[in-house]
C-alpha cells in the first residue's frame, strides 16, 4: 500500500470513527440522560479520541502484502491496543470514574470498531472484485 493511500485511509476512518461516536453518544443520551446536551470541549474531546484511534491504524501499515493469518493478528492487536489506550487515556482525564463508565467505554469502543471494519471490509470486497474483473479482462486478451 502506498503511503498516500495509507494516510487517506486514516483520514477516512478519523470521519467514520468521529460520526459513529457522535450517533452512539446522542442516542445513548437521549435514551439515559436526555437533558444533557454537548458542549464544545465534548466535541474536541470526542474528536481527540477519534484522532488516537484513527491513528493507531498505524499497525496496519505495511508496504508489502501480508498473509490472511498475519492480518487477523493485526486486527487482534489493533483492537485491544485501542481498547487499552482510549480507556486508558478517558481515565487520565477524568471523563470515565470507575468500572461501569469503563465498560460502557469498552462496549462504545466495540461497537464503533465493529461499524469501521463492516464499512472497511464492504470497500475492500469492492476493490476486490474490481481487480478480479480487470484481471478476467486481461485473460480474455490474452487467449484471444
Amino acid at each position: 500500500m502506498k503511503l498516500s493511500e495509507f494516510v487517506k485511509d486514516i483520514i477516512r476512518d478519523f470521519l467514520i470513527i468521529f460520526a459513529s461516536i457522535m450517533i452512539i453518544i446522542t442516542v445513548l443520551r437521549q435514551i439515559f440522560i436526555p437533558e444533557l446536551a454537548f458542549d464544545l470541549i465534548s466535541v474536541y474531546t470526542i474528536m481527540g479520541f477519534s484522532l488516537l484511534g484513527a491513528l493507531t491504524g498505524i499497525i496496519w501499515y505495511t508496504p508489502h502484502e501480508i498473509s490472511e493469518r498475519a492480518m487477523r493478528v493485526r486486527i487482534v492487536v489493533h483492537f485491544l491496543t485501542l481498547e487499552i489506550l482510549l480507556i486508558a487515556l478517558a481515565s487520565l482525564i477524568g471523563v470515565v470514574t470507575g468500572v461501569p463508565g469503563a465498560l460502557l467505554l469498552a462496549l462504545q469502543i466495540a461497537v464503533v470498531y465493529a461499524v469501521v471494519r463492516v464499512l472497511s471490509y464492504g470497500k475492500d470486497k469492492k476493490e476486490a472484485e474490481q481487480i478480479n474483473e480487470r484481471l478476467k479482462a486481461v485473460k480474455q486478451e490474452i487467449h484471444e
